[in-house]
C-alpha cells in the first residue's frame, strides 16, 4: 500500500513550477531521496506545458517510464515554440504580472490566493480550448454558487415574492449584464487578441467583430408559449426563468464571443476559485460585499394589471374582510390638476394608500400599494441555510417562514 503524499493535495489548479518547500519531515526526506527519474519527469512536465494546441501539453508527461529521447524532444519542442505560439499566457508568468497583483489587492483578496489561479480565471474557452488552462470548470462552479446564494437570500428575506419577481431580481443581481458591469467596475481590461505574449492580467478571449452573428450556443431559444403553466416554467428554466441553457464550453472553443460573455465568465470563475482555495465563509463575505451591496428596488419590479381584483382574491384567501376604498383627502376637485388620496381598508385596518388625479386612479394605486406591502414582507430574524455549512452555527438556526404562494387569478 502506497503512502499518501499530503503535500501534493490541493495543487491541481496550479501550473508545474519550481519544487515547493516540504511541509513535513516525511515529505522532506522523500524529496531528498528522490531519484533522477522523478526529476526528469518534472522537467518534462515543465517543458511540455509550453506546447501549443497542435502538440498536446500532457502526452509526454503521462508516461511513467521516460527515456532520454522523449526528454530531449520535449526540450527541443519547447525551444522551437516561443511564448507567442501559445494560445494563452503561461501560468509561470503570472507572478511577474503587475496587473494581477493590483487586481488581487484591489479586491482585498488574501495573499494566499495564488496569482496562477487568478490568471486562469481571465482565460475564456474561446482563447484556449484546453480545459486545464481556461476558466470553464471554475465558471461552472461559480455560477452554481452565485445562484444558490442569491436564491436563498431572496427566499429567506422575502418569502412572499412572486416567482416572476424572483426571476427578475436574480437577473438584476447576477445576470449577464450585471456581471459584466461588476467586472468593469473592478477595472478588468480586455486584450485585443489572446496569446502567450499578452499580459496575464488582461481578459483573454476572441472578440466578436461588428456585424458578425453570435455563436449558436449563445443564441436564445424561442420564448414560452402562452399555454405553458408556471410550474412547468420553473422546472425547465434556469435561474432567470429563461429557456436558454448555459452554453457548453466546448461549443465556444476558438469561436468569437462578445465582451459581455467573457466578462461574466471571469466573475463566475473568480467566485468558484475563491471557494476552492479559501472556503465558503470568505466566498459568502465576498458575495455580500460585491453583489448584495448593490441597491435594488424590488418594489419597482412589480407590474400589476388588475390590482383591485388581485387584492380581493388575496383577502378572500387569507380570510380577511373584503377590501373597501375610502377617500381620505382631496384638493382642487374643480381645477385642472385635482389630487385625490384614497385608502384601501379591510375592516378597520388600512392596507394601502395611493394618490391620483382621479378617484379610479387613486384607488388602483392604493390597491397596488397594498399588494406590494404584502409581497415585500420581510421577517425580522432571518437565517439562511448556507450559514450552517460544516456544522458551524447550527445551534443558531431558526426555521424560515414558508408562504402559501402568490395569488393566482
Amino acid at each position: 500500500m502506497k503512502r499518501l503524499r499530503i503535500a501534493r493535495c490541493g495543487t491541481q489548479l496550479l501550473a508545474p513550477s519550481a519544487p515547493r518547500r516540504p511541509s513535513c519531515p516525511c515529505t522532506a526526506a522523500f524529496q531528498r531521496n528522490s531519484t533522477p527519474h522523478n526529476h526528469r519527469r518534472s522537467l518534462t512536465v515543465q517543458a511540455t506545458a509550453q506546447l501549443p494546441d497542435g502538440e498536446t501539453r500532457h502526452d509526454i508527461a503521462a508516461s511513467e517510464e521516460l527515456s532520454e529521447e522523449p526528454l530531449k524532444r520535449a526540450h527541443s519542442q519547447a525551444r522551437r515554440h516561443p511564448p507567442e505560439a501559445l494560445p494563452s499566457p503561461h501560468p509561470r508568468s503570472a507572478k511577474q504580472s503587475a496587473k494581477l497583483a493590483a487586481l488581487r489587492s484591489r479586491l482585498s483578496l488574501p495573499s494566499r490566493f495564488p496569482l496562477e489561479t487568478l490568471a486562469r480565471t481571465l482565460v475564456h474557452p474561446s482563447a484556449d480550448p484546453d480545459p486545464a488552462f481556461n476558466n470553464a470548470s471554475l465558471s461552472s462552479l461559480g455560477s452554481s454558487l452565485l445562484s444558490y446564494y442569491t436564491t436563498e437570500h431572496l427566499f429567506c428575506n422575502y418569502p412572499r415574492l412572486p416567482i416572476d419577481i424572483v426571476f427578475a431580481a436574480q437577473y438584476a443581481y447576477i445576470g449577464p449584464k450585471a456581471l459584466a458591469t461588476i467586472a468593469s467596475e473592478w477595472g478588468i481590461e480586455a486584450a485585443a487578441h489572446p496569446g502567450g505574449e499578452v499580459d496575464p492580467g488582461l481578459l483573454q478571449f476572441l472578440r466578436l467583430r461588428s456585424g458578425e452573428q453570435l455563436p449558436p450556443a449563445l443564441r436564445r431559444r424561442t420564448p414560452y408559449k402562452w399555454n405553458l403553466t408556471k410550474t412547468h416554467r420553473i422546472l425547465v428554466s434556469d435561474e432567470f426563468g429563461s429557456t436558454s441553457a448555459e452554453p457548453n464550453p466546448e461549443d465556444l472553443a476558438k469561436k468569437p464571443v462578445p465582451l459581455e460573455e467573457a466578462a461574466q465568465s471571469f466573475v463566475r470563475a473568480l467566485v468558484g476559485s475563491l471557494h476552492l482555495h479559501l472556503g465558503s465563509p470568505l466566498v459568502k463575505r465576498f458575495f455580500r460585499d460585491h453583489f448584495l451591496s448593490r441597491q435594488l428596488d424590488l418594489a419597482s419590479l412589480f407590474d400589476f394589471r388588475h390590482p383591485t381584483r388581485d387584492l380581493s382574491r388575496l383577502c378572500a384567501r387569507e380570510g380577511f374582510e373584503a377590501p373597501v376604498a375610502r377617500l381620505i383627502s382631496e384638493s382642487g376637485r374643480l381645477s385642472r390638476h385635482p389630487v385625490f388620496v384614497v385608502g384601501v381598508y379591510s375592516g378597520k385596518d388600512k392596507l394601502g394608500e395611493g394618490a391620483g388625479s382621479s378617484l379610479d386612479e387613486a384607488r388602483v394605486r392604493a390597491a397596488a400599494a397594498a399588494l406590494k406591502a404584502w409581497y415585500l414582507y420581510k421577517p425580522l430574524d432571518v437565517t439562511v441555510p448556507s450559514s450552517t455549512e460544516g456544522g458551524v452555527g447550527a445551534e443558531a438556526w431558526k426555521p424560515n417562514m414558508i408562504d402559501c404562494g402568490e395569488v393566482i387569478v
